[in-house]
């Protein structure tokens, strides 16, 4: 039996996923490469364990999406021209006191957060976030036998 090398879409660059982050940001050169660099940074505190990868590079978007993982997707960081979308896999699954979602409400999983020019993070309330993502995935890998 021939062994798949990856069947995901989202297939990860052979390339060190942090240094294309950190071209992407640069890229950006405006307040959405700042906000990028700003969330970055406060899921990195939320849980250091965190795995940064690009997925789903393509010509259209060559740079990728940059996407943070433990024990699966925890979020993407999108960027598009009037704004910053974090979309958290299992967002739905998640309870958001501080009302962050405000994008995907709809959807049966996902949730997102868009981020708009002048926008304020709260800062505490988006690593609670961050924390409860990871936790959920962790106990969904748990369940499966992951860990």
């Amino acid at each position: 039996m021939r062994k798949k090398a990856n069947s995901s879409k989202g297939a990860e660059s052979p390339i060190s996923p942090s240094p294309l982050i950190d071209a992407r940001i640069a890229a950006l050169a405006d307040w959405r490469g700042e906000v990028l660099a700003r969330v970055r940074k406060l899921i990195r505190e939320a849980d250091p364990g965190v795995v940064e990868a690009v997925k789903w590079r393509k010509p259209s978007n060559p740079n990728g999406v940059p996407v943070w993982e433990h024990d699966g997707i925890v979020c993407t960081g999108e960027t598009y021209k009037g704004y910053v979308k974090l979309t958290f896999a299992k967002g739905a699954a998640l309870k958001d006191p501080a009302r962050l979602f405000n994008a995907g409400l709809e959807g049966n999983a996902r949730r997102a957060i868009d981020i708009r020019e002048g926008d304020k993070i709260d800062a505490a309330s988006f690593k609670a976030l961050v924390r409860a993502a990871v936790a959920l995935n962790t106990e969904h890998a748990a369940a499966r036998g992951g860990r």
